[in-house]
């Protein structure tokens, strides 16, 4: 088959697209939601955050399995099923006043998301030409990497009208979203009988299972977050030795033989890290240290999100043209810059300074995310792309939930009752430390991985 654009790829990238936006806007909405619904339902913390950790888990669980499914079944049969899963869960959500229906809800929207994720990159890269895929995996990173931060205002939004509406609002856009892809998606390869080896699948859930767990516990009770952690390991090193000894394994896990791929890797997830950090800290701060209301904190958080989201595809563009080094230098500068800003500024008790710290890493992300991942899979030979990708996509969603939690456990061991307001700008900047200090890792780790990757190529055309 022939690659070429056509309006049917743009709007099956767009269909899928708004499936993913929406499962990763929804996961940060929810957090701004919790105050509310545990009166609304009469429950504590620990039983409110399984709306996030039940969903996180579900999905972590599902994404690893991508490759299997995208080589069983069709395009359409998973955007049709992904589709179902999510309005099936946000339709449950919308409607219910119970707590045990709406964490029902979530779990379903959690399948969806599992699929829909990894389903936008694939159809990116099994159908796009080769010298316009920086483009278009910068425009699907956008998707992905606007919703984070635009949640927390989403949320705070619709909170004071009723809550129902956050994902009664989605409900709609979802159904567009179905619309567009049952006329768009098209099939390209033909469908294989692969099995999926259920034993390495419990493996992955119990790792998954114990990390996030371990994780949301880690502030808590660091014993009862050492026992998650634990059982995650086991499961881990049972997952690693399964696959090993079978035939079908649900990962290849082969591709981790290639040095520059996981430095990519590597790079991925401290960017991530860094960012949801930085989306955490930066909200508590303005409300808690800068005094803004949780709405004018979450909507300071947009003019950065929007602009990393818009040089997602400018970045791409570079990367088309001149290759992997030019957009991630960019990047690695804007961010650091960004994170220093932030750390020396944290005492400070300014709204600005924090606005325009946050910024400029914004703007690092939107040139380095999308180069990322691209460049990482180009290390790949392109049957191994579609278990790189969903490498990509579930250390993504690990990432997420780790960068969260040590940030929190960073600000909160800072912060006391007698000064709160000086100790949480303390922790804070503990917190921003912290990431200047991954900031250097990234930075060694990319260069290193440029570094393999040309070597690689080189070799290969000797």
């Amino acid at each position: 088959m022939t690659r070429k654009i056509s309006t049917k790829l743009y709007l099956s990238i767009v269909a899928t697209g708004l499936m993913a936006f929406c499962g990763v806007l929804i996961e940060t909405a929810m957090n701004v939601t919790f105050p509310t619904l545990m009166k609304q339902f009469n429950v504590d913390t620990a039983t409110i955050q399984w709306l996030t950790t039940g969903y996180l888990l579900v999905v972590s669980i599902i994404i690893p399995i991508s490759g299997i499914l995208k080589r069983r079944f069709t395009t359409m049969q998973l955007f049709i099923t992904a589709s179902t899963f999510f309005i099936v869960g946000l339709l449950i959500c919308t409607i219910t006043n119970q707590f045990d229906v709406l964490l029902v809800g979530r779990i379903i929207q959690g399948l969806g998301t599992g699929i829909a994720l990894p389903l936008m990159f694939n159809i990116i890269l099994e159908q796009t030409p080769f010298e316009k895929i920086g483009l278009l995996m910068g425009i699907g990173t956008l998707v992905t990497a606007i919703a984070p931060a635009l949640g927390p205002s989403y949320g705070g939004l619709l909170i004071g009208i009723n809550w129902h509406l956050i994902f009664g609002i989605l409900l709609a856009v979802m159904v567009l979203a179905l619309i567009l892809g049952l006329f768009s998606i098209t099939q390209v390869s033909k469908p294989e009988k692969v099995h999926l080896d259920f034993p390495s699948w419990i493996a992955i859930a119990i790792f998954f299972g114990g990390a996030i767990l371990g994780l949301n516990n880690i502030e808590s009770s660091l014993s009862v977050a050492g026992i998650y952690g634990l059982v995650g390991i086991i499961g881990l090193i049972w997952f690693i030795i399964r696959s090993t000894r079978i035939s079908q394994p649900i990962v290849r896990l082969n591709v981790f033989k290639n040095a520059s791929f996981d430095f990519h890797i590597i790079s991925f997830v401290i960017f991530q890290i860094m960012n949801v950090g930085a989306a955490f800290v930066l909200p508590n701060y303005l409300q808690i240290v800068a005094h803004t209301s949780s709405l004018t904190a979450g909507l300071m958080l947009l003019p950065g999100a929007a602009l990393g989201a818009v040089l997602a595809p400018i970045s791409g563009t570079i990367y088309d043209r001149h290759g992997a080094r030019r957009p991630i230098t960019i990047a690695l500068i804007f961010q650091a810059l960004g994170v220093v800003f932030l750390m020396l500024e944290a005492m400070s008790g300014s709204s600005i300074t924090q606005l325009i710290g946050y910024v400029l890493m914004m703007v690092g992300t939107g040139f380095g995310m999308s180069t990322i991942i691209t460049n990482g899979l180009a290390q790949l030979p392109s049957e191994k792309s579609v278990d790189g990708n969903a490498v990509f996509n579930t250390l993504q969603q690990f990432a997420g939930a780790m960068g969260t939690a040590v940030v929190s456990l960073v600000v909160a061991l800072a912060q006391t009752k007698t000064d709160y307001v000086h100790t949480t700008a303390v922790g804070a900047q503990h917190a921003f430390i912290l990431l200047v200090i991954l900031e250097v890792i990234n930075i060694i780790c990319i260069y290193t991985g440029l570094h393999f990757g040309k070597s690689r190529e080189k070799s290969a055309s000797d």
